[in-house]
């Protein structure tokens, strides 16, 4: 397994203990302090932090050829994100269920992958 594999495996098995551990506390419904309900609510974020931090390592090694696939893919997710969340919010309006902006980064992460793929089948 490469390095990038390794520290991401890392990051996100971090993150899914965490997060939860801080679920399991946060339903458990014993801490009577509010500073500590969020500190323990927002504990997640530090190996998401890490995740992005593996992401931007992982891209600084690339080369050329790769850099523009990474680019053209994130870019394709990005716009892809905005316009699903625009169009299940204007879904929202008409009745539909809310959805939980944590549902953000599946929906982004899962559109980066698809369209990495066919990004860098574009370039074989």
């Amino acid at each position: 397994m490469n390095r990038y594999r390794k520290e991401m495996t890392a990051a996100i098995a971090a993150y899914c203990v965490i997060l939860m551990g801080s679920l399991w506390l946060l339903r458990a419904g014993d801490i009577a302090s509010d500073a500590l309900r969020t500190l323990i609510a927002v504990a997640p974020l530090a190996p998401a932090v890490a995740v992005c931090w593996v992401i931007v390592r992982r891209v600084r090694r690339l080369d050329e050829l790769q850099r523009r696939i990474e680019l053209e893919s994130l870019s394709i997710a990005f716009a892809g994100t905005a316009l699903f969340t625009f169009g299940y919010g204007f879904l929202e309006n008409a009745g539909y269920p809310r959805l939980s902006w944590v549902m953000v980064w599946p929906v982004m992460g899962a559109l980066w992958i698809v369209s990495s793929i066919a990004c860098s089948r574009r370039y074989r």
